[in-house]
């Protein structure tokens, strides 16, 4: 049953990323490519059309983590509870950007929820992915200094930032040079797939634009990926192990790299949707793999005092498990049935569609 929910959970947070995403990448191109007014409001309503309903996943991975795995849950929403408090309140602030730019018709008003929506998705996709790396990395599970654990094993504290700004530090914060790699990485990735959603759901006169702005944003992809396994491999040497073990997870990269390949050929693709797919594939291939690579660690250790956090020694009780599977069931069929719904009210381009007036 800790197989199942794993698998589960990580369907529904790649969910959120794939679809929310959309909705931080069209953020960021707003901020730094819209220039004029109808750019900005048709780009604003590619996400604004969307936002509530993808937030929804993220909403169900949290209740579903909390359910099958308590002690996880735990564990980080207590240890990063400073990183998470900032994301909330970026959230925040991206909805009502979203909600209240279209209220007044003042440059003013405009500008300050512009400003709101993009600079709010731009930290929301550097801050989740800071919290890939930290996940990847390990933190110091117990606290350990000299030797001894200064609280239970399966609790950890992290500062914003270490005084050596460095992962290989005993102490590690959250942010340091590999976690902020993996930070740009999610800020371009999610860059290409918004700007890929706008070119697949309006008529804005950047379109043509963008392309040249995704196969530009797809080079410094490349470059970033390289250098990121470069240097993943001296944060956790054993980071590759799995794949080697387990020849089949290789399937994971290979979603990533089909991605990564595919969107080279984006000034050539006969149809919008095939970039769309692309960058798709890239965010799918990048959380599984990255999943994949510590599979069945979800949180680990990086003192030899305390054990990693696994599905197994973090998850409920099997009777708990097993009566959630009945209305997890329930659950994803609504939510299936209310994402199908939604998409198909608003399939096609949305240019002439109504939002935010009132």
């Amino acid at each position: 049953m800790e197989i199942f929910w794993f698998i589960a959970i990580a369907i529904v947070l790649a969910m959120f990323f794939i679809l929310d995403g959309y909705d931080f990448g069209a953020g960021i191109i707003h901020l730094f490519f819209a220039k004029n007014e109808e750019d900005k409001e048709v780009i604003t309503k590619s996400a604004g059309l969307f936002w509530d309903s993808n937030e929804v996943w993220l909403v169900a991975g949290g209740g579903m983590l909390f359910m099958a795995f308590p002690t996880f849950y735990a564990s980080v929403f207590s240890g990063f509870y400073l990183p998470l408090i900032i994301v909330l309140w970026l959230i925040v602030f991206r909805a009502i950007g979203l909600e209240f730019r279209a209220q007044f018709n003042y440059q003013m008003w405009k500008d300050i929820w512009d400003a709101s929506f993009g600079v709010s998705s731009l930290l929301l996709a550097l801050f989740f992915g800071i919290a890939l790396g930290n996940i990847v990395r390990g933190v110091n599970l117990g606290g350990v200094e000299n030797g001894i654990s200064t609280h239970e094993g399966q609790y950890f504290f992290l500062p914003l930032w270490d005084s050596s700004f460095s992962p290989l530090s005993a102490t590690p914060g959250i942010i340091d040079w590999f976690t902020i790699i993996i930070g740009v990485i999610s800020v371009v990735t999610l860059a290409m797939h918004g700007a890929n959603w706008i070119i697949l759901k309006t008529n804005s006169s950047i379109n043509e634009k963008l392309k040249s702005v995704i196969f530009k944003l797809n080079i410094a992809l490349a470059i970033l990926t390289v250098l990121s396994l470069s240097v993943w491999q001296i944060v956790r040497p054993e980071s590759l192990n799995n794949f080697f073990e387990k020849p089949y997870l290789i399937v994971f990269p290979i979603i990533y790299f089909t991605g990564l390949i595919g969107l080279f050929y984006i000034k050539k693709l006969k149809k919008d949707i095939y970039g769309f797919i692309f960058s798709t594939l890239i965010i799918l291939g990048g959380i599984t793999s990255s999943l994949a690579s510590l599979f069945p660690v979800i949180l680990p250790s990086i003192n030899n005092v305390n054990e990693s956090l696994t599905i197994y020694n973090t998850s409920a009780e099997e009777y708990g498990l097993s009566v959630a599977l009945v209305w997890g069931i329930i659950g994803f069929s609504l939510i299936f049935i209310y994402f199908i719904v939604q998409k198909r009210l608003l399939a096609g381009k949305i240019d002439k569609m109504d939002y935010g007036k009132h």
